[in-house]
C-alpha cells in the first residue's frame, strides 16, 4: 500500500510574538498561550493604557510585535513601544487579508500573532525615529504651502472681479512685482503709473503695459475681499518661517557623513538670484549634501526641495533597500509583470501613494526641458508613447540614478544632450544592420554630402 509523506509543520521563526489589532477605541493583543492565563487582552487608547499594554508585553517575555491597523492610530503605540526596546513591524492589511486559512471564530489579533511566529508578514517601510521628526515637518510644511496657495487663488479671483488683469503681465502673482502692487493696493493705492512704478527692474513687462492691466473697478467689497486674503496669506508665510527654523535646527542634529572642509561642497548648476519654488531662507543645499555626502541636485531635474522631500521619505540608509529594483518596485515606478500561462497581461506600474515617488515625477517633469541626457530620453519617449508614460519612464531612470548616487557615493556627470543622441543612432544603425543580415543584404554608408549632392 502506498504511503503519502506528510509535509513538514511550519516552524517558529520568532519564538516570542505577539500581535495587536489596532483600533480608534481599543487595541486587541496576543501573546502566546503559555505567556499568561489571558493571553488576549483589550486596552483602552489612552497613553496610561498604552504604557500599561507595553508593560504586560514586556512581562509575557515578548521580543517582536506586529499591528495591523488603519489611518494614523497605530503610531503612538508604535513610538511607545519602539522605545521600549520592542522590535515593531507594521504590516498592510490588504497582505493579511489575502493568506488563507483563517477561521471566522479568531480574533484578528490571535491570526497577526500565529502569522508572525511563523514569519509570514513583512513589516512596512518606516525610517528611523531622527527621519521621521524630519519627515513630519516637511510634511507639515507642505501642508501650509497648500493652504497659502488656496488665498494665493482667491486674491486672483478677487482681481478677476475688479477686471485687474495683473496675472497677465506678471508671471508669479506671489513674486516681488506682484506682492508690491498687490499691497499698494490694499493701501488705498489705485493710480495705475504708481501702481505700474512698483515693478522688479527684472520685470519682462513695461510701466506702460502693467499701467494698462492695472486699469479695474476697484468696488470696495472685492477690495475687502483682497485684504483679508492677503493677510491669511502672510500669516502662512510667518508659520513657514518659524517651521523653516524648525527644520534648520533639525538639520543640523544629523550626523555629518562628509567634512565639508575636505570636501566641499561643489557650485551650484545654476545660479540663482533669489529662493525659488518656496525654498526656504537657509542654505538647504549645504545641509543635504553634509549629512547625505551626495550633492543630488546634480542630477537634471532635482531641486533642494525635491531632494529634501525623497531623503526624509526614504532615509538616509539605503541599506533598507537590498537593490536597486527593491528600491522602485517600493516607489512604484518600476514595470509590472503580471505574466499568466507565458503571457504577459500587462506592463503597467502598481498604483501606490508615495509622495518621494511623486517627487521622482516632477523631477522628470522639470528634466525634460533641460538640454542634457535625461531630457532627451524625455523626449524621445514622449514622442513614442505619449506624456504620462514618457514621465514614469524618466522617474525610474531618475529613481535609479539616485539609488546608484547613494549607494556608491560618487557624483553624477551628465553625458549630454548630444551624446545620448548619437548612442540612440548607433542602436538603430547596430539594429539595422542585423536585419540587413537577416535578409542576406548589406548597409552602406554614404556622406550626408553624397546624398544632398
Amino acid at each position: 500500500m502506498r504511503q503519502h509523506r506528510q509535509s513538514p509543520a511550519l516552524e517558529s521563526i520568532h519564538p516570542n510574538p505577539a500581535g495587536i489589532d489596532i483600533g480608534s477605541h481599543t487595541h486587541w493583543v496576543c501573546v502566546p498561550a503559555e505567556r499568561d492565563a489571558t493571553s488576549i487582552r483589550s486596552f483602552g487608547c489612552f497613553t496610561a493604557d498604552l504604557h500599561a499594554l507595553a508593560d504586560w508585553l514586556a512581562t509575557c517575555g515578548v521580543e517582536t510585535v506586529v499591528m495591523e491597523s488603519t489611518g494614523v492610530y497605530w503610531i503612538p503605540l508604535f513610538q511607545i513601544l519602539e522605545t521600549r526596546g520592542f522590535a515593531v513591524q507594521l504590516v498592510n492589511a490588504q497582505h493579511v487579508k489575502t493568506l488563507p486559512g483563517r477561521k471566522s471564530d479568531v480574533l484578528d489579533c490571535q491570526w497577526l500573532q500565529q502569522l508572525h511566529s511563523y514569519g509570514l508578514l513583512a513589516g512596512s517601510f518606516r525610517p528611523t525615529d531622527q527621519v521621521c521628526v524630519l519627515r513630519s515637518y516637511i510634511r507639515h510644511r507642505d501642508n501650509l504651502i497648500k493652504s497659502a496657495c488656496v488665498h494665493l487663488q482667491r486674491m486672483q479671483k478677487a482681481l478677476t472681479q475688479m477686471n485687474v488683469q495683473l496675472h497677465q503681465v506678471v508671471s508669479d502673482l506671489s513674486g516681488t512685482t506682484g506682492m508690491a502692487i498687490l499691497r499698494a493696493i490694499v493701501a488705498g493705492e489705485r493710480n495705475p503709473q504708481t501702481l505700474a512704478a512698483l515693478r522688479h527692474h527684472r520685470a519682462q513687462r513695461s510701466e506702460a503695459e502693467i499701467a494698462q492691466a492695472l486699469q479695474g473697478d476697484y468696488r470696495q467689497e472685492h477690495v475687502f475681499v483682497l485684504q483679508q486674503e492677503l493677510q491669511l496669506y502672510d500669516v502662512y508665510q510667518t508659520q513657514m518661517a518659524a517651521c523653516d527654523q524648525q527644520i534648520e535646527q533639525c538639520l543640523a542634529d544629523f550626523e555629518a557623513k562628509v567634512d565639508l572642509n575636505e570636501q566641499p561642497l561643489p557650485p551650484p548648476k545654476y545660479k540663482r538670484h533669489k529662493p525659488q519654488d518656496n525654498q526656504p531662507a537657509f542654505d538647504l543645499r549645504t545641509h543635504l549634501y553634509r549629512m547625505s555626502g551626495v550633492d543630488f541636485t546634480k542630477i537634471d531635474g532635482m531641486g533642494v526641495l525635491t531632494v529634501q522631500t525623497i531623503l526624509s521619505e526614504v532615509g538616509l540608509d539605503p541599506s533598507r533597500f537590498p537593490s536597486v529594483k527593491h528600491f522602485t518596485s517600493w516607489l512604484g515606478l518600476c514595470p509590472g509583470s503580471r505574466i499568466t500561462g507565458g503571457k504577459v497581461k500587462s506592463s503597467a506600474t502598481r498604483r501606490v501613494v508615495n509622495r518621494a515617488a511623486n517627487a521622482f515625477r516632477m523631477s522628470a517633469q522639470a528634466a525634460g526641458k533641460s538640454h542634457s541626457a535625461l531630457g532627451a530620453f524625455y523626449r524621445r519617449l514622449r514622442t513614442r508613447l505619449g506624456t504620462p508614460k514618457a514621465i514614469t519612464a524618466t522617474a525610474h531612470k531618475i529613481a535609479r540614478l539616485f539609488y546608484q548616487l547613494w549607494t556608491t557615493g560618487q557624483g553624477y556627470v551628465d553625458p549630454g544632450e548630444n551624446y545620448y543622441e548619437q548612442r540612440c543612432r548607433e542602436r538603430t544603425l547596430k539594429q539595422l544592420q542585423k536585419r540587413a543580415q537577416a535578409l542576406g543584404m548589406e548597409i552602406v554608408h554614404r556622406p550626408l554630402e553624397e546624398m544632398i549632392s
